[in-house]
């Protein structure tokens, strides 16, 4: 019989095996994937179920697919090329070198950041590179799934018209010219990071370019059909919440995870968010029945999103108080400018916003940053910021400054935005129509896909205008009269 091994415990968890490296924390490597996985969820299938849902029935099919086919194909752009530009070594102040990010040499490394030391103006020293203890395959990840649902919310200014194949070539596209900029600009030790402005989980990267890119890609795709600008009623409200509370739940990973480690201000952060949201959803509720007299459940979930959305810059950064404040703004400044603004703004009434992407991101977005600006409170602000001593505007001294860094950076994220996916949309309408031909238009799912979401009227087997919707003789719909409708 043999002698029992010495150290019965396998080999991938002891401690100093090559699989267990010193450096490597279990509790927060174990945090940063499952706040990926909250995040990858977000978008599938959390937006997958959101805009399959929400739009008419004939583009169910096409909308959900949309944000499929974007998720997959960021995955494999962002591993290829496109994560060393947003998180690499510098080539421009606002821009990363491109790589791969592929091989196992890099992969199962301890995760950094190589830009991210910050300098005092003498040049010396003020904050190390950042070096959070798990590999750089867990890091890879968590950003990548930033990546895909910042493409997929865009995606939403354009349902229901967009070209599918100038779809397939505007997300790598867009992805490698945009979205890598303000990634390397606020997160990966570029100008912005450099300078300070704050951008806790995405208010600017994610929020606020999807948001502007969304409504430059509607401007040069075009509007949908006339009918389906003047009916588009969602085809399953409850499916629709079904999507809306994975969005919801999924946040506790896009803000949580977002300190790169399992730690108090990792709590916090999650706790803000949730502040945030459920006030934004009440305040919104409230904005539609006081004007409009009907509670609607479309315009509860716009409400739901706009908190999320506002407080994600600042989320581990202000106190509660604060996340209510700004929930109680993000609940109704975005409700202002969607309901009030653009039924008076001759320009924005010209662009087709399929979902209001503007409003609910780009608004809120902006609007989080600035109010970070004036909320961040300072001890919180040491345990995550590289600038020491930081602060917001209601805590004196040098915290209005941080307001005009705030202005600053969304400014250029926005301007940047603006070119860069106006460049991009006219490149793509060289090679192939950005907007599908009048007969899809007409039809939808299935001329585009030859597939259909419900089969309610038959099997298909003979082609029915009534299917299809494309006469409106044929439904005596009553139009969605509630407060908050899909613009």
């Amino acid at each position: 019989m043999s002698a029992p091994s010495p150290n019965p415990v396998p080999l991938a968890y002891r401690a100093g095996a090559p699989a267990v490296p010193d450096w490597l924390n279990k509790g927060d490597n174990t945090w940063q994937m499952i706040a990926a996985t909250l995040v990858g969820l977000q978008s599938v299938p959390g937006l997958v179920i959101l805009y399959g849902s929400i739009v008419k029935k004939k583009w169910a099919v096409n909308s959900a697919f949309m944000a499929l086919y974007a998720f997959a194909a960021v995955v494999i752009c962002w591993v290829t090329w496109a994560y060393k530009m947003s998180f690499g070594h510098k080539l421009l102040p606002f821009w990363g070198k491109a790589g791969p990010a592929l091989g196992q040499k890099f992969l199962i490394e301890e995760a950094m950041l190589p830009a991210s030391t910050h300098h005092h103006k003498n040049g010396s020293v003020e904050t190390q590179m950042s070096m959070p203890f798990y590999p750089m395959a867990s890091m890879v990840w968590f950003q990548c799934v930033f990546a895909a649902i910042t493409v997929i919310l865009l995606g939403g200014s354009v349902l229901g018209r967009m070209n599918f194949r100038a779809w397939m070539m505007f997300v790598p596209l867009w992805l490698t010219f945009s979205y890598t900029v303000g990634a390397f600009s606020l997160w990966g030790g570029g100008f912005l990071f450099q300078w300070g402005v704050m951008d806790y989980s995405g208010g600017y990267v994610i929020h606020l370019s999807s948001g502007i890119a969304g409504l430059t890609t509607a401007f040069w795709v075009g509007p949908r059909s006339t009918r389906d600008r003047e009916r588009f009623p969602p085809n399953n409200v409850l499916l629709m919440l079904a999507g809306a509370g994975l969005l919801w739940m999924g946040w506790a990973g896009f803000n949580g995870g977002d300190p790169y480690a399992a730690n108090t201000d990792s709590s916090m952060a999650v706790l803000n968010t949730n502040i945030c949201a459920a006030t934004s959803l009440l305040v919104w509720t409230w904005l539609d029945v006081i004007f409009f007299k009907k509670p609607s459940v479309i315009g509860a979930v716009q409400g739901m999103i706009t908190g999320l959305v506002c407080i994600t810059p600042g989320a581990g950064l202000v106190q509660g108080w604060a996340a209510i404040a700004m929930g109680i703004l993000s609940g109704s400044v975005p409700w202002f400018t969607m309901m009030i603004v653009h039924k008076r703004w001759t320009l924005l009434q010209k662009i087709d916003d399929t979902l209001s992407v503007f409003h609910t991101h780009a608004v809120a977005g902006y609007l989080g940053g600035i109010l970070t600006g004036f909320f961040a409170e300072p001890k919180l602000c040491s345990l995550f910021l590289p600038v020491t001593n930081s602060k917001g505007g209601v805590y004196g001294g040098s915290g209005g400054v941080q307001i005009g860094k705030q202005l600053a950076g969304g400014a250029f994220i926005i301007g940047w935005n603006l070119v860069v996916t106006s460049i991009v949309c006219v490149a793509i309408s060289l090679v192939i129509p950005l907007r599908m031909p009048e007969d899809e238009l007409l039809i939808g799912d299935d001329a585009v896909h030859g597939e259909e979401a419900y089969a309610l009227w038959g099997d298909g087997e003979i082609y029915n205008t009534t299917r299809h919707d494309t006469d409106d003789t044929t439904h005596h719909m009553t139009p969605p009269s509630g407060a908050t409708q899909v613009i």
